[in-house]
């Protein structure tokens, strides 16, 4: 549709942008042509002679069915009854209605109201009014009360979604009547008591989704008779008792959940049989005894989670079989002995997870054969040895370009093996695996030198090599590790000065470098961290005076530079530090009076203690002198100043009254002349260079210091505030998030990636940025406001959605076009978003769209891999993006397709995108492949006139 209107910039778009929704655009205009064709030139006998009488009953069946819908939303809340309004009495049938579809005889067979914010009970639908019910999906909605026991009179039924609702008692033992049934869900509920023994009954059933249902219990040994039953959820549903081995008749079984309950005894070995298996969860239960040898004759495996449970004995060495395995979770547990070598047999392996356990022996360099692996984690055992050179880099591939080509083709993300006993040194080929992000070595017994190949890890986000016995001076390279987050090398037997290049980290949150032999003084640059939060320098040898640039980190929440050798007097910029909590200078030789702050002011003298002459006012604290002179030279010089001083202050305040009264009479005389020339500020972002204070004085006054009344938005950073400015100005202001731990690190990354990005590019279609301002209070981002709001509420809203018609809605999706088409081609380097979705466009009163939110946005670098972590919406970002972890104009591109199918739709595709593709039923898919162009359009407009655009 984009291109037909001719817009250039869209038609250089639409091969990639366009893709998508193009593709399924087609895909339902040819299943529309071909039911017409097949309506036309293969007509039935029957349907050709059908009788009057066979009309009139039809007639009357399709009036009861409306009629049986109608009553039913008018037992439903008043939102609820709003957002149905297309159910009306004055249609004879239903066909037309939102969220039903029919059959060729105009009954009903679809009940579709999946995510329609609903609220109701179910006691006021006649289901005997539908005997040709295929489908009712009322997930994700607010319905309660008990499940009916009429809903067995359904005998054409094949599914039932009642998930994500509020339904509480049993389940009826009417539902054993449902022959048909293939797809169950009753998840996140709150029903009650045992699974029903019905459920077996339901021989045709292929997905049994009841995870977080409220049933209790044991599992029934009769579940071996579902042997068609493809999927099993049963998490988090307070299950008892051990697993029957009669699951061992469950062969075409590829999915199995039964993790977050109270399951003990013993895996059954019969588990073997399950050689479709796919997916295998039995986490967070209370599971003992070996795990079963039988488990290597799963073939097909691929995720495999026995985590906190009760496990013993080892790991078998049958493992190693599963070539098809990714992801292995066998951690806290009692397993003990060796890792065994068998597991680089797993060339497929994603994430190995066997942390707190008793392993014990040494990492095996098999490892190394994981070419696949990004997460290792090992931690809290009992492993000795050296780390493996081949974690980090091959062995066959330490020189020359192979080792360059080593670091391209390592995927490892992170690296775990902290509380171990692990000895040697740290291996430099680590610097090789160049996508690390998370590196803990601590509490070892690790010696020698932090080798400098570590500066090679730019995607390093924390670093713990704490509590070991290296020695050495710390490389001045740790300085191009921008994005860390967190650097802990306490404890150990480090040397030298700190490196002055550490200043440059300016996204640290936490520096530990205590409990070492640091010398020297305390560079400088330290100050320029100005997100740290943690800083302990406590227990080196370091020496001068603490630089006053400590002051500038105003986020400063701890701070220990107790026993070392520094001198003088504490910096008067430290009276900044108002986010400080925590103070400890003990042990040092400091003196002069305490900074005036909370953190000080509740020090206890443990901190304070060992110092040539701190004063203050602190318990058993000497009190700092008053300053006070009793000379009699001074009392005379204090005389003769008075005498002098008199005089010629009357002399000078005469002066300015004179100089005051005829500036006055000036001002006065000039004011009804040139008073057309005045015209107030308009705009004071204008001047928000010159004194960007007063603006934010203005915002805190406006919003009432950000009262909930003013917001208009919560994200996951921040929230979204309207304020009106005393020049009549609205704008819209981002408050970021108060920080959390381990969330400052995101929230700053936002932070700073919307402030790089909106002050490089200017377009009509994405949003301006005003200001900016980072305070320890408040950190705010400032934009123009945009009186239509998010695409996502308008669709959600009928009355809106309506007023969005398709002329509105083809010009956003070519505005969203011609904005990433500027962002990808017209910027240099590009930028990508990286979170395009609905609720991530704003329209202005014109309906035009602007592109927001560029918290994740990422810049690319023509001289980089553009490697980083998973980021953006879930079902809208591209999903080789979460393996993969590269970025480029491709992300934008398939979030822009979704974008589109869902202005299209009126709502987001997820649910026809997986029933259109989905291999787990194929009744679902022959559903996805009847359905009509004109059921899957947003129903709430005209279709009429669609073409015409």
């Amino acid at each position: 549709m984009v291109s037909s209107r001719g817009n250039s910039i869209s038609n250089q778009l639409l091969p990639f942008l366009g893709f998508l929704p193009v593709f399924f655009f087609h895909v339902l205009v040819l299943v529309h042509s071909f039911q017409i064709s097949a309506s036309v030139f293969f007509p039935t006998t029957q349907a050709s002679f059908a009788s009057l009488s066979e009309v009139t009953n039809e007639t009357a069946a399709n009036g009861r069915e409306a009629n049986a819908l109608v009553k039913w939303k008018h037992s439903l809340d008043n939102q609820s009854q709003a957002l149905l309004s297309s159910w009306s009495n004055g249609s004879t049938t239903p066909c037309n209605w939102v969220g039903i579809l029919c059959n060729y005889s105009n009954s009903v067979t679809h009940i579709n109201l999946g995510n329609f914010g609903l609220r109701g009970t179910f006691n006021s639908l006649n289901f005997s009014s539908f005997p040709n019910l295929n489908t009712i999906n009322v997930s994700t909605n607010s319905f309660y009360g008990n499940i009916p026991h009429q809903m067995g009179e359904l005998r054409k039924l094949q599914i039932l979604d009642l998930a994500s609702n509020k339904f509480y008692g049993s389940l009826p033992k009417s539902i054993g009547n449902l022959s048909r049934l293939s797809y169950l869900a009753l998840a996140y509920n709150n029903l009650s008591g045992s699974i029903p023994s019905e459920i077996f009954q339901l021989t045709s059933l292929l997905d049994a989704q009841l995870q977080n249902s409220g049933f209790s219990g044991s599992i029934p040994r009769e579940v071996g008779i579902l042997r068609n039953l493809l999927t099993l959820n049963l998490e988090d549903c307070k299950l008892t008792g051990s697993i029957p081995t009669t699951i061992g008749n469950m062969t075409n079984f590829v999915y199995l959940n039964l993790a977050s309950n109270q399951l003990s005894d013993y895996i059954p070995r019969e588990i073997g049989n399950l050689t479709n298996l796919l997916f295998l969860s039995l986490a967070n239960n209370q599971l003992s005894g070996y795990i079963p040898q039988e488990i290597g004759m799963l073939g097909n495996i691929q995720r495999i989670y026995m985590g906190n449970n009760s496990l013993s004995g080892f790991i078998p060495k049958e493992i190693g079989m599963l070539r098809n395995l990714s992801e292995l979770d066998l951690s806290e547990n009692y397993i003990y002995d060796r890792i065994p070598g068998t597991i680089g047999n797993l060339s497929n392996l994603y994430a190995i997870f066997l942390y707190a356990n008793n392993l014990s022996g040494s990492i095996p360099e098999e490892v190394g054969k994981l070419s696949k692996l990004s997460f290792l984690q090992l931690l809290s055992n009992n492993l000795t040895g050296p780390i493996p050179v081949s974690i980090g880099n091959l062995t066959e591939l330490l020189s020359g370009e192979l080792s360059s080509k080593w670091a391209q083709c390592s995927n490892l993300t992170s690296l775990k093996v902290s509380n171990n006993n692990l000895s040697g040194s740290i291996p430099p080929e680590i610097g090789e695996a160049t996508k690390l992000v998370e590196l803990y070595l601590s509490s070892n017994h690790l010696s020698g030198e932090i080798p400098k190949e570590l500066g090679r890890l730019v995607l390093l986000n924390e670093l713990q090599i704490s509590d070991n016995r290296l020695s050495g001076k710390v490389s001045s390279k740790f300085g191009l590790l921008e994005d860390l987050t967190l650097l802990d090398l306490a404890a150990n037997n480090l040397s030298g000065s700190i490196p002055k290049q550490l200043g440059g980290l300016i996204k640290l949150l936490h520096l530990n470098l205590s409990k070492n032999q640091f010398e020297q003084s305390i560079p400088s640059e330290i100050g320029h961290m100005i997100f740290l939060r943690t800083l302990d320098l406590a227990g080196n040898s370091l020496i001068g005076r603490i630089p006053s640039s400590l002051g500038q980190m105003q986020r400063l929440e701890t701070l220990n530079l107790s026993h070392n050798n520094l001198s003088g007097s504490l910096p008067s910029t430290f009276d900044g530090l108002l986010s400080l909590t925590s103070v400890d200078i003990s042990y040092n030789h400091l003196e002069g009076s305490l900074p005036n702050i909370v953190a000080f002011h509740n020090a206890t003298i443990e901190a304070l203690r060992n110092n040539n002459g701190l004063c203050g006012n602190i318990s058993d604290l000497v009190a700092c002198p008053k300053i006070i002179s009793h000379h009699p030279q001074s009392r005379r010089r204090k005389n003769v100043t008075l005498i002098v001083l008199f005089p010629i202050l009357g002399t000078l305040i005469a002066m300015f009254l004179l100089f005051g009264i005829s500036y006055m009479l000036y001002r006065s005389a000039r004011k009804t002349e040139n008073h057309h020339l005045e015209e107030p500020i308009q705009n004071l972002f204008a001047v928000w260079s010159y004194d960007g204070k007063i603006v934010y004085e203005n915002i805190v006054e406006a919003t009432e210091e950000f009262d909930s009344k003013y917001c208009i938005g919560v994200g996951g950073c921040g929230s979204v505030y309207k304020a009106e400015l005393p020049t009549g100005q609205v704008v819209a202001v981002k408050k970021l998030h108060l920080e959390t731990d381990g969330g400052m690190s995101s929230i700053l990354k936002s932070f700073t990636a919307e402030i790089r990005a909106l002050t490089e590019i200017r377009h009509r279609n994405i949003v301006k940025l005003f200001g900016f301002c980072s305070h320890p209070q408040h950190s705010l981002l400032v934009y123009e406001h945009l009186e239509g709001g998010s695409l996502d509420k308008i669709l959600k809203s009928v009355e809106k959605a309506i007023a969005l018609d398709w002329d509105r809605r083809i010009n956003i999706v070519k505005g969203v076009a011609n904005a990433l088409y500027y962002m990808h081609h017209n910027c240099s380097p590009p930028i990508i978003h990286r979170d395009i979705s609905s609720k991530n466009i704003l329209l202005n009163l014109d309906y035009e769209a602007h592109i927001s939110d560029f918290g994740m946005t990422k810049i690319l670098n023509p001289n980089s891999s553009n490697l980083t972590l998973f980021a953006g919406t879930f079902g809208y970002s591209a999903p080789e993006l979460a393996y993969t972890m590269k970025v480029n104009e491709k992300c934008d591109v398939y979030s822009y397709g979704v974008l589109t199918l869902e202005v299209v739709l009126g709502q987001h595709p997820g649910d026809l995108i997986s029933s259109l593709f989905s291999p787990s039923s194929s009744s679902v898919c022959s559903t996805a492949r009847n359905l009509l162009l004109k059921y899957v359009l947003d129903q709430r407009l005209s279709h009429s006139n669609m073409f015409n655009c």
